[in-house]
């Protein structure tokens, strides 16, 4: 097969993917939500990283999302590793301390968007010209590639190496001028295929409906590169029980992108956020049709963009949206167990609350229940850390990590760090118990 007839596009008929999508449950309004959110189980950080600060003094560094790295031979020791945006890469122990920091890239020239780091997930054991390794994969939205780190927790230097291959192709852009144009890559889950041993990542586009698949490849000197294999492109119109076409309201020529996204290494099935839309869950491999499996309470609102103001104003809400995810749909992480158990955690970004469904498909990924992350005592004081609001990403590892997490750790982003400091932008991660979080759910 040739490579341009490999790395084709999926076309979703919409009418195929709205008949597959869960019926409509009625919205409530929105002080309801937050009432709804307050009445969930709370559970506290134990720790959290310091704060970044998006501003030129703090290097434009803005928290966004975290992977967590075990080390299998000292689980004690093993690491979380999380995008800063235009800050780089961060790297933290398990005290939330931090280990190491990586620049993101420059601009590749003056007029040109400096790198930019979005999402990071890992892949295990990947094959290259030097040997097997782990690697921590990044989406760097201002250059539209995906870059590539080496983890040997002792080497000298930090833990992180880059090893990605400098001639790897844009993602989804032609030239630099569509680069420029910053419609490039954003969210990324990594998938590694059990029947063939192959890895993948699979990478949505800002401002875009499209996610794209592409196969991680060895290239020489110990490095990684890329090739895609094929894209899908999930609807922006919808057609509402009452028959009229409804599309989230944007900014002119902006459709509802997808960020947060984790493939269930069981099945290969891919889980996505679309941000203003809802959960879609298809195949990892994006073929067959996604079914959305919930919707966002503000699903079917009419909205009217004002160009003055940046804003939208919603209209009457009509009644077709979900009732446990606020707009938007954010850090979609998966807790695992070895039977099949476990579940799918997104984070609802609007009301600050996160929703946890049913990993296995045979129950229809149904609701399980939902939590906080509210402060862990006074964080005006500064002495503990404070919750997570506005959750960008989150990741969730099911397994005993030293002393410090033997029931496993959840790792969520805090967009609006407390105490602060002053009117600079703060954001951090927060570590929480996973112990605690399965808890709270099986209350």
């Amino acid at each position: 097969m040739t490579r341009s007839t490999t790395a084709r596009s999926t076309v979703l008929a919409l009418s195929s993917v709205l008949a597959a999508a869960a019926l409509a449950v009625p919205a409530q309004a929105e002080d309801h939500h937050r009432a709804s959110g307050r009445s969930l189980p709370v559970v506290t950080p134990r720790s959290e990283t310091p704060a970044l600060h998006d501003d030129e003094a703090g290097g434009n560094a803005d928290a966004d999302d975290p992977a967590i790295w075990r080390n299998a031979a000292a689980p004690g020791r093993s690491l979380v590793i999380a995008t800063a945006k235009e800050g780089g890469l961060r790297v933290y122990d398990l005290d939330a301390r931090p280990v190491q920091s990586i620049a993101a890239p420059p601009a590749a020239g003056p007029d040109h968007a400096p790198g930019r780091f979005n999402n990071v997930d890992l892949v295990q054991g990947l094959r290259l010209s030097s040997g097997r390794a782990d690697l921590a994969v990044t989406s760097d939205r201002g250059h539209d590639r995906l870059r590539f780190y080496r983890i040997d927790r002792d080497r000298a230097g930090g833990p992180l190496s880059d090893v990605t291959d400098p001639a790897a192709p844009a993602v989804f852009s032609r030239d630099q001028a569509e680069v420029d144009e910053q419609r490039t890559a954003y969210g990324l889950a990594t998938w590694t295929d059990p029947a063939s041993g192959k890895a993948y990542a699979l990478v949505s586009r800002r401002e875009r409906t499209s996610i794209a698949l592409l196969e991680l490849l060895p290239a020489p000197g110990g490095r990684v590169t890329y090739r895609k294999i094929r894209t899908l492109d999930l609807p922006s119109s919808f057609r509402l029980p009452d028959g009229t076409s409804w599309s989230p309201c944007a900014e002119p020529d902006e459709l509802p992108q997808v960020e947060g996204m984790v493939v269930d290494p069981a099945n290969g099935t891919l889980y996505a956020g679309q941000e203003d839309i809802g959960i879609w869950r298809l195949r990892a491999d994006l073929t067959g049709t996604p079914r959305l499996i919930d919707k966002v309470r503000e699903y079917g609102v009419p909205g009217v963009y004002d160009e003055e103001t940046e804003e939208c104003t919603p209209g009457a809400d009509p009644g077709y949206g979900g009732t446990k995810l606020s707009a938007d749909v954010e850090g979609l992480t998966l807790v695992t167990e070895p039977d099949g158990d476990g579940y799918l955690l997104a984070s609802s970004q609007g009301d600050d609350t996160f929703a946890a469904y049913d990993r296995e498909i045979g129950d229809d990924n149904e609701y399980e229940g939902g939590f906080r992350v509210a402060p862990a005592g006074t964080p005006q004081t500064g002495s503990t850390p404070d919750g997570s609001e506005e959750c960008d990403g989150a990741a969730a590892l099911n397994a005993p990590l030293g002393s410090a997490y033997p029931n496993g750790l959840l790792v969520v982003q805090d967009g609006h760090d407390s105490p602060g400091d002053g009117d600079r932008p703060s954001t951090n991660f927060k570590f929480v118990d996973l112990g605690k979080v399965l808890d709270a759910l099986d209350d």
